[in-house]
């Protein structure tokens, strides 16, 4: 609380997510009471409850000093909210940091967080399985400077590298997966529930004396972690591995996309192909087929013509679970004919039914 979030004894802390994860379990219960410190139990939404100000209006009646919550409430509020004109209707001076995690801070989504709010916002980085940050800016003891895209360094505790598949280590800027040295530190998964074969196999068995944490990126000339994607979000197109995560990161610059998501979906001819999922801006004044065909213009100027970006569809909504994951494996599944299963932590589960259709 102190090193990470910069909270003291006595001020207030507000982590806005649902209290069934471990979110819920470590920041708004156990993490600040234990630190002495207020904290805020919120059940809402960021936007329509009544409105796209509900944040605001919480931080500033309760004199909130450290704010934590999901990337993709942001973007929801980037959408309904592009020049901020509901923030400047409280005073939020009290606020001093803003705090992201949960799934990938697209730099779009923090530029316009800094550029609204004036304070520092720091892209975190952790785990339900490690119950606590595995890289962040210790804004409460020695802070650094925040790069887009990134959670900053490991923090105390984690030993943080890039392996390939054989467990060897990679060249710095060179993507692998993300792994930490093993002990973990206190606070950790020490197993899974009656299922001890299962913890071993997920998590340890594939490189031996590291915890595979499931994510793939890079580390820096300043020893900075870049989270892209899961290790299974990687695509193979036509013998290509691309990142999917790279992809939305494009896609999300585009100023009449408010949030999007980039899946890979099975194909004949080339393996896997991308399809980007869209919710266009409330600002946006493009139609569907523009906006589409400038995506894929930017993708491939960023990424090149061997994406094989070429499918964009426009959604009312993207399927997400309470606390503000996007569904990203439930539609990957969807769009391939796959069985799912609709997970209990959804938000709204009418809006499967919808996207089932469009897809």
């Amino acid at each position: 609380m102190k090193h990470v979030y910069n909270v003291k004894p006595g001020e207030v802390f507000w982590a806005a997510s649902d209290v069934g994860w471990v979110v819920g379990h470590s920041f708004i219960c156990y993490g600040p009471l234990i630190n002495r410190s207020a904290t805020v139990v919120f059940e809402g939404k960021p936007i329509g409850t009544p409105d796209a100000g509900t944040f605001w209006r919480v931080i500033s009646e309760y004199n909130v000093k450290s704010f934590f919550t999901a990337p993709t409430a942001f973007r929801a509020l980037r959408g309904c909210d592009p020049d901020g004109e509901f923030i400047k209707k409280y005073d939020i001076s009290c606020l001093n940091a803003l705090y992201l995690a949960g799934e990938r801070c697209d730099p779009a989504t923090l530029h316009w967080a800094q550029e609204q709010l004036q304070i520092p916002v720091i892209d975190h980085w952790w785990q339900t399985e490690t119950g606590w940050p595995m890289a962040s800016n210790l804004l409460g003891s020695c802070p650094s400077e925040v790069k887009a895209g990134s959670p900053a360094r490991a923090v105390p505790g984690y030993d943080v590298q890039i392996v390939d598949e054989f467990g060897e280590q990679v060249k710095q800027g060179e993507s692998g997966m993300i792994v930490a040295k093993l002990p973990l530190p206190p606070g950790t998964l020490p197993t899974l529930w009656n299922n001890n074969d299962r913890f071993y196999d997920a998590y340890l068995s594939q490189i031996e004396g590291y915890y595979l944490t499931g994510d793939a990126g890079y580390l820096d000339e300043d020893d900075y972690l870049f989270v892209m994607n899961r290790i299974d979000d990687v695509i193979n197109v036509a013998g290509h591995r691309l990142s999917t995560g790279r992809m939305e990161e494009v896609v999300c610059e585009h100023p009449s996309v408010a949030e999007g998501a980039v899946i890979g979906v099975n194909d004949e001819l080339k393996g896997e192909l991308p399809l980007a999922l869209v919710v266009l801006s409330s600002a946006n004044d493009k139609t569907p087929a523009e906006v589409s065909s400038e995506l894929i213009a930017l993708v491939r100027e960023h990424i090149g013509a061997v994406a094989a970006f070429k499918r964009v569809l426009c959604v009312e909504k993207l399927p997400k679970t309470r606390s503000g994951k996007i569904l990203r494996a439930t539609m990957k599944k969807m769009a391939n004919g796959e069985e799912f299963v609709v997970p209990a932590t959804i938000e709204d589960e009418a809006v499967l039914e919808t996207l089932s259709t469009v897809l």
